[in-house]
């Protein structure tokens, strides 16, 4: 690591802070609109990531005690999924077909996170981590488009989101500043973070909301 242990730890509990404030309020929202605030399969890889990095390759204090916390809320955000998806799907998709592609959803996604792993000899999950999240900016962008309204996001997920991503994007720039396939992720995700925080907003002005008073 080519930075001081107190930047280390700093950036570390930083982005832990931001990115379990955007969990506590994906949470807050999705029974407030009784749906779920993260698209299904971005809950199945982040599922995934934090299981396989909290009991399989667990990192050291304090991002294992991190990453426990990040699975527990993802586990309430699956029994929102499960318990609310109607509001998401409606009628376009049968129980019958919902929770089995649910849960082939899930296994595809815990091989695929498991055997980049593997693959890469990433232990530490920064390939499975970025590319998931670049994964996950994408899929939020057409949430909201397919959907057409706010449920279950709000621009104070949308900012934590982003800045949670973009400090363990300048702790691993740090570390390793020369990696091109990093780098790119960075801006990548970055960048439709921004996007997604733009159409948010402008969402939330066209359904009259106020975009600052709904948490």
């Amino acid at each position: 690591m080519n930075v001081s242990p107190e930047l280390d730890l700093a950036l570390k509990l930083a982005l832990g802070v931001s990115w379990t404030l955007a969990y506590i309020l994906i949470i807050k929202r999705g029974f407030q609109d009784k749906s779920f605030g993260m698209p299904l399969t971005a809950l199945c890889t982040n599922l995934s990531w934090e299981f396989i990095f909290s009991f399989i390759y667990s990192h050291d204090p304090p991002q294992n005690y991190t990453n426990l916390t990040w699975f527990s809320f993802d586990i309430v955000i699956l029994a929102q999924a499960l318990a609310f998806w109607r509001a998401d799907f409606g009628l376009r998709l049968s129980a019958r077909l919902f929770y089995p592609g649910f849960l082939l959803i899930l296994v595809i996604a815990f091989l695929g996170v498991y055997l980049v792993t593997l693959e890469f000899e990433d232990t530490v999950g920064k390939y499975s981590a970025f590319g998931t999240n670049l994964m996950m900016s994408a899929l939020f962008i057409a949430m909201l488009i397919r959907r057409g309204n706010v449920n279950g996001q709000s621009m104070y997920i949308a900012l934590f989101k982003m800045i949670g991503t973009l400090l363990a994007s300048t702790w691993f720039f740090l570390d390793n500043p020369a990696s091109m396939l990093m780098n790119f992720l960075f801006v990548a995700i970055f960048t439709l973070d921004l996007v997604y925080a733009v159409l948010l907003y402008q969402k939330h002005r066209d359904l009259k909301l106020n975009p600052w008073t709904r948490y």
